[in-house]
């Protein structure tokens, strides 16, 4: 009997901490007894491994028995655990060798029969695996694909705790798998999905849609029911660009600490496209809870996140979006520690004008000023700035239905959107800005400089329409993003009035 060491992992928020789980067995007492600020869950693994273990056939000596999970600073959740534990206890028992767990790092969960289970958060753990120089992991089987996404790590996939002892034995062999094989694990996006193609009319709304994905700006919709504010918004998705491997990756990143990754086809190869209900709390957009995990807005990162009924989501909770949709990022103080969560996603929120969604046509609005005034006041000024771009949305005509002419398929929008996207990575190589919207002031003075009518234009714009810092920032971001579509070097007039179109709308309906 002597001591030996296995090392883990765990997953605070979205960061992993090594753990190094440490187990003695020797004479005295017989007891199983384990430390080191564990979760509940943690503690029942006594239980689960010792079960485990005499069920795969190999006898327990009445042996005291003591397991450690250091650092004791850090707290234990999960059952990821089990498997690391008992092949632990297993060394120390002199089941096997423990020099052969050197430069292997192991996480899985134990059935009482023995079986290994699969867990979440393979794929942050194993990239903190690499980080750190092991060279292998070893994984449930059922978690191997996920595990493969990393680059230059070998994967070995067990399925039962004895699988893992005669391996290490030397009895039995498991065919280790390469890591960086999973690209093309997910199949492209279906040829059938819903398409802009589906929709007739509303071609202002479709443009301001384009300019928003091409350029990575926040886009409201503001119109009556049936207007078609849904249907543009799903279809969303279908324009954007495909995300590289590496963005990839980040966002499978985010969905596996969930355990929210497809088994077979674990490489998230789309853009995420979330849509929340209004009766969201806050906890669940930003992320929170007393360990926190992350929440909409970072399942939304690389992608959208769709908000339909803006007016009927509660104040505090829209608020919570304005720092974010400032900073990218999602920073959460407990007592345990900073969390910060990725959140560089795109807003697209749709809403009604008023409670009865026909105003301003008071030949259908039966609602009162006060009414309206009360409606459109759920919406604060300092969330409409972080808007970048606000069109209307307006009834659809009979005419528009009955022609059925064949719209623009999406396909067609998103290789504009890529060229653009393509020509804002090239202009700011070697700066951390992807798109227009990352811009900052000293960027907007450098690649949105104006001419001479351009800048008249925009001070005219400045004094009648209110605009205040943030607005007119947006307005030359905006401008900087139609020019890009067009193929401009330059901002020139049609461009900017187009932008400035987009920001007429709090004057309409807010009279702002």
């Amino acid at each position: 009997m002597s001591f030996s060491t296995v090392l883990s992992a765990v997953i605070q928020g979205l960061r992993v901490e090594l753990i190094h789980v440490e187990a003695d067995v020797s004479n005295g007492l017989p007891m199983f007894h384990m430390v080191g600020y564990l979760s509940s869950e943690v503690k029942e693994a006594s239980e689960r491994v010792r079960t485990a273990i005499r069920n795969s056939g190999i006898p327990m000596p009445a042996k005291k028995t003591v397991v450690n999970l250091a650092p004791a600073t850090v707290r234990k959740k999960g059952a990821s655990f089990d498997l690391p534990i008992a092949l632990a206890v297993l060394s120390s028992m002199g089941i096997f060798p423990g020099e052969q767990l050197r430069d292997t790092l192991v996480v899985g969960e134990l059935s009482l029969d023995g079986s290994v289970k699969e867990v979440a958060g393979v794929l942050p753990v194993v990239m903190r695996a690499r980080e750190e120089g092991f060279k292998r992991c070893m994984l449930p089987i059922r978690n191997v694909r996920e595990g493969a996404l990393v680059k230059g790590m070998e994967i070995l996939g067990v399925g039962h705790l004895t699988d893992a002892c005669r391996y290490l034995n030397g009895e039995q062999t498991i065919a280790a798998v390469t890591g960086g094989t999973g690209r093309k694990t997910q199949e492209d996006r279906s040829k059938d999905e819903i398409d802009y193609s589906d929709i007739q009319g509303q071609e202002a709304v479709k443009r301001a849609a384009e300019v928003a994905v091409a350029g990575g700006h926040n886009l409201l919709m503001v119109g009556p029911p049936g207007s078609g504010k849904s249907m543009m918004a799903k279809r969303v998705s279908t324009i954007l660009p495909p995300p590289t491997l590496e963005e990839s990756i980040e966002i499978t990143k985010i969905y596996s600490v969930l355990g929210m990754v497809d088994r077979e086809h674990p490489l998230i190869k789309g853009r995420p496209f979330r849509s929340v209900h209004h009766t969201v709390t806050k906890a669940a957009l930003i992320g929170g809870g007393a360990f926190p995990v992350p929440g909409e807005i970072s399942l939304a990162h690389g992608g959208v996140l769709f908000l339909d009924e803006l007016t009927e989501f509660q104040k505090p909770v829209l608020e919570v979006l304005r720092q974010p949709l400032e900073e990218r990022l999602i920073r959460i103080t407990r007592s345990q520690g900073n969390f910060v969560f990725p959140a560089d996603f795109i807003l697209i929120c749709a809403m009604n004008p008023c409670p009865c969604g026909n105003y301003p046509d008071y030949n259908r609005c039966t609602c009162t000023q006060t009414q309206i005034q009360q409606y459109l006041g759920k919406v604060s000024q300092p969330f409409l700035d972080r808007l970048d771009i606000c069109v209307e949305a307006p009834r659809i005509q009979y005419e528009s239905l009955a022609m059925g002419n064949k719209q623009e398929s999406s396909a067609a929008i998103r290789d504009r959107v890529c060229a653009a996207r393509q020509v804002q990575r090239l202009r700011y190589e070697g700066r951390r800005i992807l798109t227009n919207s990352m811009l900052g002031v000293n960027e907007l003075k450098e690649f949105c400089r104006l001419g001479r009518g351009e800048e008249l234009l925009m001070r005219k714009a400045f004094v009648s329409l209110g605009l205040t810092a943030r607005t007119y920032h947006k307005v030359l971001k905006v401008a900087r993003t139609i020019a890009d579509l067009d193929g401009s070097e330059g901002i020139r007039e049609p461009h900017l009035k187009e932008a400035i179109g987009y920001r007429t709308m709090d004057k309409k309906y807010w009279g702002r």
